[in-house]
């Protein structure tokens, strides 16, 4: 094999082939994990000989005739808030129990069935929340991999593996990966199982792929979705109707000079293309929006948490023990307040969108911070997964400083294969930016 690995896609035609094995595969991600992990940090634990075992199985079930998907053999990542049998979940906290877990979450259950080969757990944040991980950014050391899928992003970008699990609350699995310059996918909420996966906040919380492309962002979503099997094996021809259409306002002003530019010159792309592609505004009430994700968010932290925190409130960082906080002082009244307010948006956003529209934003206000100290700000993220639209970020181009920016795609609620479609249409036009070159 070559030192580059392939994309799921790729590689899957590969082992179908007989031109490389899924043991060949697992040992490529090693090597690159022994190579860059020095310096990167973006795993808590490796499970490299049930990795090779896994391997050499289903190397097996091929000579037997069973292929079980382009998944079949592919080395994966798996987020340390996600039970993976055999290996501690940890979250990022000292509070955990190290001891292995005896089950996978139904996520990994359903990425083991079609045939994905779990090398690890990737960091994550603390408690998935805003304090910094270890994980560096491949692309500068000195710039923050975002939160709270760090290891993740950082892991993909850097071929550790093909694709690991994310999460994401406010902007954990977008952020990172346009930080990281990957691919990721919010999916619709409640469309992936959040069981056996540590809580922030199960009103707002969703697991996610990050992966090098589209398609093979696809691939891994439908393996893991609960409705998987009833989905296209590919991705839907572009349907008649489809709209286009980019969000200003917020997205526009509060963008840095870098994001804009580079944001602008993917809208001109996109519009040599869709010469239709026009600004929409969003409902009145995305108003506020921010400010009611903020409060569900901190009082389902607060009663996921409370017990521990009582009791050992010195264990937590600064910036979650601060969040907890908010969530025990706030009312009643504010958060179902709160949680009228994101009804209302749900339904604004479902009658804007309709089944053929697709909106354009940045991924993120700004590339990845230089500050160790912040994972970066997630409001360009957080309307989405207080909506629980799905939402894809595709790297778009890099800043002078050479750092990824990334384009945000949003659709309807329960149309991945719609967005994923577009988003693997929009990708054959915009500039490829490659791999970090010197992690």
């Amino acid at each position: 094999m070559t030192t580059e690995l392939p994309t799921i896609s790729q590689a899957a035609n590969q082992i179908v082939a007989g031109r490389v094995t899924p043991l060949e595969l697992v040992e490529s991600c090693l090597e690159r994990i022994r190579k860059f992990e020095p310096t990167l940090r973006a795993w808590v634990c490796l499970d490299a000989e049930r990795a090779r075992h896994d391997a050499t199985r289903l190397e097996a079930l091929l000579r037997e005739g069973t292929w079980l998907g382009p998944l079949h053999g592919i080395p994966v990542g798996v987020k340390d808030l996600i039970d993976v049998a055999g290996l501690p979940t940890r979250a990022g906290s000292s509070l955990t129990s190290p001891e292995p877990v005896a089950e996978d979450a139904p996520v990994v259950q359903r990425l083991r069935a079609a045939g994905a080969i779990v090398l690890g757990k990737t960091v994550t944040t603390e408690w998935a929340c805003f304090d910094p991980p270890p994980t560096r950014n491949p692309w500068n050391l000195a710039h923050t991999p975002g939160g709270s899928s760090s290891g993740s992003a950082a892991a993909v970008a850097v071929g550790m593996c093909l694709a690991a699990l994310g999460s994401q609350t406010g902007g954990s699995i977008i952020r990172p990966a346009s930080y990281c310059g990957v691919a990721g996918l919010k999916p619709t909420h409640g469309r992936v199982s959040t069981r056996r996966v540590v809580p922030i906040s199960y009103a707002l919380d969703h697991v996610g792929p990050i992966a090098q492309n589209a398609t093979d962002l696809w691939h891994v979503f439908r393996a893991i979705a609960d409705d998987g099997r009833s989905l296209p094996t590919e991705l839907p021809e572009v349907p008649e109707g489809l709209r286009l259409a980019w969000v200003g306002g917020l997205f526009d002003q509060d963008a840095d000079v870098d994001v804009r530019l580079v944001f602008h010159e993917a809208l001109g792309t996109i519009r040599a293309h869709v010469p239709a592609l026009a600004e929409i505004q969003l409902p009145p009430s995305f108003a506020g929006v921010h400010d009611s994700h903020w409060r569900i968010m901190a009082v389902d932290a607060a009663t996921v948490h409370r017990s521990a925190f009582a009791a050992h409130r010195d264990s937590f960082g600064p910036k979650v023990a601060s969040l907890i906080d908010e969530g025990l002082k706030a009312s009643a009244i504010d958060y179902t307040t709160a949680l009228a307010h994101q009804r209302a948006f749900r339904d604004d956003m479902a009658n804007l969108l309709g089944s053929h529209l697709v909106l354009l934003m940045p991924s993120t206000n700004t590339v990845a911070p230089g500050q160790l100290d912040t994972t970066g700000n997630p409001r360009f993220n957080s309307p989405w997964s207080f909506a629980g639209l799905p939402a894809v970020t595709l790297p778009c181009g890099l800043n002078p400083a050479g750092l990824p920016c990334g384009l945000q795609l949003v659709g309807p609620a329960l149309h991945e294969p719609l967005l994923l479609r577009v988003a693997q249409m929009i990708e054959q036009w915009l500039p490829k930016i490659g791999r970090p070159r010197n992690p």
